[in-house]
């Protein structure tokens, strides 16, 4: 029998979602543009989920799309929506209806229960990328500039910490990242960043964890 030209596989992604809290569209843009100029390696053209959470009017939602996507952000598909009226019509406009996960209380049973966390003991090196899915991920190595860490759950590097480091990809607010010597060039939990100049500098080369308060994100020492 000929093989087939393609295959269907199943996969994981981690992807940025967008919410918006302001209908102005002026408002949106500029806000979009100064957050890719803070990260442009990081956004530019970068896969997005347009969370429409709170957005009852099918026109505010059309405009917020046309808005988002004359930034360059390259909206994948939507969240959020409940109404069958508004799912109907992000449908029309050639989008797919995506969730978010689990209720956070059953994600945490789940990852409890079934998830091992990921642990790296070999030096992570630049170009490199790491996706620890439903779990926490351990590095017990040194992380080089341009490397990237991603982990649906909580990170810990026991090394140096540089390149990119995105814990709580899934969205889970309560995740954390610990290192002992923090260098990073980006940090993220939960859709939340900083670039390294945003880093206070008093933290630089420290043993630090990192979470966040009030959904921003806190620095705090280790030791």
């Amino acid at each position: 029998m000929a093989q087939s030209p393609i295959e269907l596989k199943g996969s994981s992604f981690t992807l940025t979602v967008l919410h918006i809290h302001n209908e102005d569209p002026e408002a949106i843009k500029k806000a979009i543009q100064e957050k890719i100029d803070q990260a442009p390696e990081f956004l530019r053209n970068a896969p997005v989920v347009f969370n429409v959470t709170g957005l009852l009017d099918v026109n505010t939602i059309l405009s917020c799309y046309k808005i988002i996507s004359q930034t360059g952000l390259k909206i994948v598909g939507v969240s959020g929506c409940t109404n069958t009226k508004l799912r109907q019509a992000i449908t029309d406009i050639g989008l797919p209806l995506l969730s978010e996960g689990q209720n956070k209380k059953t994600a945490n049973i789940a990852t409890t229960e079934h998830s091992k966390t990921r642990i790296i003991t070999t030096h992570v090196r630049s170009g490199q990328r790491i996706y620890a899915a439903n779990c926490d991920l351990i590095v017990n190595a040194n992380v080089s500039a341009g490397a990237e860490l991603i982990a649906d759950g909580n990170i810990h590097i026991y090394g140096m910490m540089r390149g990119r480091v995105l814990a709580g990809a899934s969205g889970d607010n309560d995740c954390q990242i610990y290192c002992t010597h923090l260098q990073a060039e980006l940090v993220s939990i939960a859709g939340q960043f900083w670039l390294s100049e945003q880093i206070p500098a008093d933290f630089i080369g420290k043993a630090a964890r990192l979470c966040l308060v009030n959904n921003e994100l806190t620095v705090n020492n280790i030791i």
